[in-house]
């Protein structure tokens, strides 16, 4: 089921500049508690779950997700729907148009996904929604405010990461004129619309790579062209790591890095390392069993399976045993382009699940 978004006001005859000074000013600040309203999410019993249609929708942190994979700026779909008589019975709470979701726990919290509401529905225990004030913020000036927020930033320092409704209450947010903030929601509009042309082409060209691959040496699985066929652990090293306990994480040090950072790293962004061993650890595990250098390859092995980030060598770090898989050897960079053929990761896949090295 589709929704259709809550139409922008007419457009302003003098259009304003953004400058930094006009952004920044401190006499405009209030803090969220201040001019929005928060909502909690709802448990989900699974004897209500499964509904394909119904009064209110419901949103889990996985259909959030979608949504804004999907390029959705409101939320659009999902997997479930439930009545107003069975949300009062599982005491629901009800999420209004206009709201900003998104998770408030776990690895999910570290995406900062952020989507709005598109009509009254019902949100999962694992997200949250904020709701401005209409009469002093727009939903669109709002939601690129949160946008750039890093939840990570203000979650409770825990194993388990979480953010709650007390400290985002603290949080602060510029108030300009009601004309301003629709000058700001049209350029960032325009900004948004742009990136999200410039990454289907992208998505475009690395179809047309992979199929260009199949073209040329066909499907590495039914092996159409009769290339010969060697197990990858003859042609290059693969290997995890040396398991690394929780209570040997440190505040400062070597960097350790999970799946999450890899992703980040293999999308050429910047990433906010969490976890640390001690140098003196770092230099034990080196001289007994070896760790990345530059060239090397790791490849997710859980959540996100298949991401390959070749290491660039400018720093050290270690990685996490059962996360990732080390690829090393003369024959790694061959691999890492290899990856473009569809049926790689059908190998992959195979290898993670029964720990031998597959065929290609």
């Amino acid at each position: 089921m589709v929704w259709n978004s809550p139409e922008n006001p007419g457009e302003r005859k003098n259009p304003i500049t953004i400058t930094d000074d006009w952004i920044i000013r401190k006499n405009m600040k209030r803090m969220l508690g201040d001019v929005c309203r928060f909502y909690s999410g709802t448990g989900f019993p699974v004897m209500y779950q499964g509904k394909d249609s119904g009064e209110l929708p419901f949103f889990k942190v996985g259909d959030i997700a979608n949504n804004v994979s999907a390029g959705n700026v409101y939320l659009s779909f999902c997997n479930n729907f439930i009545s107003r008589q069975d949300a009062a019975e599982i005491k629901g709470t009800i999420i209004p148009t206009g709201t900003v979701v998104f998770a408030k726990i776990g690895e999910a919290l570290k995406l900062n996904r952020r989507a709005i509401t598109s009509c009254d529905c019902l949100i999962d225990n694992n997200a949250m929604g904020v709701a401005p004030n209409q009469d002093v913020l727009r939903t669109g000036y709002f939601f690129y405010f949160m946008k750039k927020l890093r939840m990570q930033d203000h979650a409770e320092s825990t194993t388990v990461p979480s953010v709650r409704k007390s400290k985002l209450e603290q949080v602060e947010i510029e108030v300009p004129s009601m004309d301003e903030q629709i000058e700001i929601e049209k350029i960032l509009d325009k900004t948004s619309s742009v990136i999200l042309m410039r990454q289907k082409e992208l998505k475009a060209l690395d179809d047309l790579i992979k199929a260009r691959f199949v073209e040329m040496f066909g499907d590495p699985i039914s092996n159409p062209k009769g290339w010969n066929m060697v197990e990858l652990g003859e042609l290059t090293g693969i290997g995890s790591s040396k398991r690394i306990f929780e209570k040997e994480y440190v505040s400062a040090g070597v960097p350790f890095y999970r799946t999450k950072e890899i992703v980040e790293l293999s999308k050429g962004h910047n990433i906010s390392t969490e976890l640390f061993i001690t140098e003196e650890r770092f230099a034990e595990i080196k001289e007994q069993y070896g760790v990345p250098k530059a060239g090397d390859l790791l490849i997710s092995a859980v959540g996100t399976i298949g991401v390959i980030w070749i290491v660039d060598g400018k720093n050290d770090f270690y990685f996490k045993d059962g996360n990732l898989i080390r690829v090393f050897g003369k024959c790694r960079l061959c691999i890492a382009r290899y990856k473009e053929w569809p049926g790689f990761w059908h190998c992959i896949a195979i290898f993670i699940r029964r720990s031998e090295d597959p065929c290609i």
